[in-house]
């Protein structure tokens, strides 16, 4: 049964929509984390060792954490696989060119395949930058404030960041809705409802996000 449901179309959305939304929901539990640098270092600091140990004393130091990097790659690698295949599967069903070509979809639903490509690879970035602190020059081990200071400090950290945040607020915006209607949410009547709440989901998500190198690069945050 779960076989013939992965390799059925259905199927392949349903895995979209269920590990999309886990994605999105790590989303806004990473924003209200990173709002916590503008209460100082001793406040973020302070949430980055949470993380490192939440769960204590029930779990061991540091197993809460994966267990969250687990789920979370899980959900990235089936995602992409069933958004590749599906893909696929569309590519192959229209072999032939439309005769009379003309825009088909709105400007997110065009760039959801290369915004996906590019929060892929914004994703490797990011754990060389401020988790392994690999391509981070001024990084210090412990220090997640500081490193997040030395990284918007420089205009690449910020340009890679505001494009990829950029990218993330469309993909929400359009896979939101594709979700909704994937799990039997969507309708018609609720179809106005479902692109207001996406609207504002991609807005917070953006706005949320991009405020911390804005706060740096202005000197709110240094």
């Amino acid at each position: 049964m779960t076989r013939s449901l992965w390799h059925s179309s259905v199927g392949k959305k349903a895995v979209m929509a269920v590990t999309g939304l886990i994605m999105l929901g790590y989303l806004v539990a990473h924003m209200m984390g990173n709002l916590k640098i503008f209460f100082g270092p001793g406040e973020f600091n302070g949430y980055g060792h949470w993380l490192r140990h939440m769960g204590e004393p029930v779990l061991h130091s540091h197993w809460g954490l994966w267990a969250v990097r687990v789920v979370l790659v899980a959900s990235v690698v089936l995602h992409g696989v069933a958004a590749y295949q599906l893909s696929r599967r569309d590519i192959d069903a229209r072999p032939m060119r439309y005769a009379h070509p003309r825009r088909r979809a709105s400007y997110a639903t065009r760039t959801m395949r290369w915004g996906g490509v590019i929060i892929g690879l914004f994703v490797v970035w990011h754990i060389l930058d401020l988790t392994t602190l690999t391509v981070n020059e001024n990084a210090q081990a412990g220090h997640p404030y500081e490193n997040v200071v030395a990284t918007f400090s420089t205009w690449y950290g910020n340009l890679i960041y505001i494009v990829a945040m950029l990218a993330v607020a469309l993909h929400v915006r359009h896979g939101f809705r594709s979700a909704a209607h994937t799990l039997g949410a969507g309708s018609a009547a609720r179809d106005r409802v479902l692109a207001g709440v996406a609207d504002i989901l991609a807005a917070v998500l953006f706005v949320g996000f991009v405020s911390v190198p804005v706060a740096v690069m202005t000197g709110v945050v240094s």
